[in-house]
């Protein structure tokens, strides 16, 4: 049984270079400040940073590998409040995600808080998914 206050099974992310590139590819995002650093620089980045969409995207890992089945997410929403920084280097930027139960309702949904932290600092703000679970 659920119960508000319980938390997810946490996952830990490494992201590389390598995969900005298959994201970018993916998505079709070529934005320059995710894969040149004398251009992210330039516009006052400290360096590459990650795609924000990725970054969500990951963050979501957290509750549909906890949940099991992706078509039970309802909504699913976050805000960007930092950016990833990937160095270019085989080991990439730790992301730390996690996850916990703030409400059960009745209706058998489930609200989640989700936490996003690169560096020890929370990189999404109002993480929230609704899920149903029965």
């Amino acid at each position: 049984m659920t119960a508000v206050g319980d938390e997810l099974p946490s996952l830990t992310v490494h992201v590389t270079r390598k995969d900005l590139v298959r994201y970018a590819g993916a998505s079709l995002d070529f934005n320059p400040i995710h894969w040149n650093e004398s251009f992210a620089k330039e516009v006052g980045l400290p360096d590459v940073i990650a795609h924000g969409m990725l970054t969500m995207a990951l963050a979501g890992r957290v509750i549909t590998q906890w949940v099991g089945d992706p078509g039970k997410v309802l909504q699913y929403g976050v805000r960007f409040t930092r950016p990833v920084v990937v160095p270019n280097d085989d080991k990439g930027a730790t992301v730390e995600l996690s996850g916990k139960v703030r409400d059960v309702n009745e209706d058998g949904t489930v609200r989640v808080d989700i936490t996003a932290k690169f560096d020890g600092k929370t990189v999404l703000g109002k993480a929230q998914a609704l899920l149903k679970l029965s």
